[in-house]
C-alpha cells in the first residue's frame, strides 16, 4: 500500500480533530499502519490556550505516541518509520510559531522543508488545519500576511495531498 497525505481543512470547532483522529485510528484499525504519533504543535501560553489542549488530551487515545513540537514539524516526519501514521494538529499554529517566533524569510524556508518532507517521509500523515481565508480581508499588516500565508500553504500542501477534506459542523466535504 502506498502513504496517503490528508489535508483535513475547517473553521475553529468545526470537528476537523474529532475527522482526523477517526481517520488516523481506521488506519490502524485496518492494518494499514502499527503506530499513531500526534504530533502537536499548540503551546499553552495562556489559560483558554491551555483548557483547549486539555480538551484535546482528554479525547485522544492513551496509546498514541505524544510529540509536542511547535516549530520541528518537518523533521519530525522525516524521523517517523513506515507503517506509522503521524498526525499534525496544527498547521495554523505552526504557522502563526513561525511568522511570530521567527519571522517571514525563516517561515518560508521551513515550509520548504515541510513540502519536501511530506514528499519524502515513509509515514502516512494527516494535517489539520483552519480555513480562514473565507473572511473578509483582515485589518492589520500580519494579520493580512498570516491570512494569505495560510492559503499558499493549504493549496501547496493540497496540491501533494491523496486526499483533502473541508469540515463544516461535523460533517465532511471532500475536495480531492
Amino acid at each position: 500500500m502506498s502513504k496517503e497525505v490528508q489535508l483535513i481543512l475547517g473553521g475553529a470547532r468545526s470537528g476537523k480533530s474529532a475527522l482526523a483522529e477517526h481517520k488516523a485510528n481506521t488506519l490502524l484499525t485496518n492494518g494499514k499502519v502499527e503506530q499513531i504519533v500526534y504530533l502537536a504543535t499548540a503551546q499553552a501560553k495562556d489559560d483558554e490556550m491551555l483548557s483547549r489542549i486539555a480538551h484535546h488530551q482528554a479525547r485522544r487515545d492513551k496509546q498514541w505516541q505524544l510529540i509536542e513540537e511547535p516549530w520541528l514539524v518537518p523533521e519530525q516526519l522525516m524521523a517517523q518509520p513506515s507503517r506509522c501514521c503521524v498526525l499534525v494538529d496544527c498547521l495554523t499554529l505552526w504557522l502563526t510559531y513561525g511568522l511570530c517566533e521567527k519571522g517571514l524569510a525563516e517561515y518560508l524556508a521551513k515550509k520548504q522543508q515541510l513540502l519536501a518532507a511530506l514528499q519524502g517521509t515513509l509515514a502516512d500523515v494527516i494535517m489539520v488545519s483552519n480555513e480562514v481565508g473565507h473572511g473578509i480581508v483582515p485589518m492589520g499588516e500580519l494579520n493580512r500576511e498570516f491570512v494569505d500565508q495560510s492559503g499558499w500553504l493549504h493549496q501547496d500542501i493540497a496540491n501533494i495531498a491523496t486526499h483533502v477534506e473541508f469540515v463544516m459542523a461535523g460533517c465532511s466535504l471532500r475536495l480531492k
